[in-house]
């Protein structure tokens, strides 16, 4: 019998956290039995890039996507999860709304940076998805947002583990948006490939998902997990903190180190 994703709307469009879908979720899926042996993978970007799509073909999930044959429009509202299928340990695909859609405006960025933050604390690993005539745009490469995740990394007491190379992909753009973050004393000269590693291939990427929290996987070194048996109530009062917060990139937030992928 094929297993079932559970798909699972999170968070509405308008803001408010679906308690109850998660706590039916987490029931549905076994999390709790899972303890620590759980990851959390979060996708981001513009606007009909193909998220659900990516998501849906990596880990058999069933996230809605856009019909191009009924125009381009809003297909993920808010935040959705479901569990990945197939994938050892038991996986949790995270997909976000698309950014920069004409739905909101160009001048309301407060939900996508609230939701980007979210899944920046809850996710051990987050996927930037983008098309690739974007790279060297400002708001389609997601620039202004990867700033603000920049901003909010800088800000914590602690920052996160220290990861071996970088791969070089958008590296100029990306160079640039750092260099002008403000960065504490103590952390001046360090060079970005201290806190991300940024992956083009994702042909394989599947596979790599397997066994991700074990030793040398994506996520094999993250910190401070949460025990599965309270990841509904942390994603809850995670969520607070930044709905309440009107200025998402001014924000202290406590989050984890996560492994970032293009």
């Amino acid at each position: 019998m094929e297993e079932d994703c559970c798909a699972t709307q999170l968070i509405y469009g308008d803001g408010q956290f679906n308690s109850s879908g998660l706590d039916r979720f987490v029931k549905e899926v076994k999390l709790a039995e899972c303890g620590l042996s759980y990851a959390v993978v979060a996708i981001m970007g513009p606007q009909s890039s193909g998220k659900s799509t990516l998501l849906n073909h990596l880990f058999h999930t069933k996230f809605r996507e856009m019909d191009a044959y009924s125009g381009r429009s809003q297909t993920t509202k808010g935040v959705w999860i479901a569990k990945c299928v197939g994938i050892e340990p038991c996986t949790i695909a995270m997909d976000l709304e698309g950014t920069d859609g004409r739905e909101r405006g160009e001048d309301d960025t407060t939900f996508e940076k609230q939701s980007a933050l979210f899944a920046l604390a809850v996710s051990d690993i987050v996927l930037i998805n983008m098309w690739c005539h974007d790279i060297g745009r400002e708001q389609a490469a997601n620039k202004p947002l990867l700033k603000t995740v920049f901003q909010v990394m800088m800000s914590l007491i602690q920052p996160p583990p220290r990861f071996e190379y970088l791969e070089p992909v958008l590296r100029e753009d990306i160079q640039k948006i750092w260099d002008g973050v403000p960065k504490p004393q103590a952390h001046k000269s360090t060079p970005f490939s201290d806190f991300f590693s940024v992956e083009e291939e994702v042909a394989q990427l599947r596979q790599r998902f397997f066994h991700s929290i074990s030793p040398g996987g994506l996520a094999g070194d993250r910190r401070g997990v949460v025990p599965a048996t309270g990841f509904s109530f942390s994603a809850q009062q995670i969520w607070k903190v930044f709905k309440e917060n009107k200025d998402p990139g001014s924000s202290r937030s406590q989050g984890y180190g996560c492994y970032c992928s293009v």
